[in-house]
């Protein structure tokens, strides 16, 4: 998650705040899209936004996070 460029709490965001999407093996995504304004930790590259996808389990106790996705965009993106 940190290597990739995405913060908990963005991830946290993602989770409960984006549009809950089938993913495989009965597992969902989500995404939200931040105002970013700096350089990619990934290539140093400048970018205006960035978009967390978060692929995850709820279970009947927990959300557990599998993974994390975090792409870099000058468009503004819509939910």
């Amino acid at each position: 998650m940190i290597l990739r460029g995405a913060t908990e709490e963005e991830v946290e965001i993602a989770v409960r705040a984006g549009k809950r999407e089938p993913a495989k093996l009965g597992k969902f995504k989500s995404r939200s899209s931040f105002a970013f304004n700096s350089f990619s930790p990934v290539n140093q590259k400048f970018y205006k936004y960035k978009i967390v996808e978060s692929v995850f389990a709820d279970e009947s106790e927990e959300i557990t996070i599998v993974t994390v996705k975090v792409y870099f965009t000058n468009s503004e993106v819509t939910q």
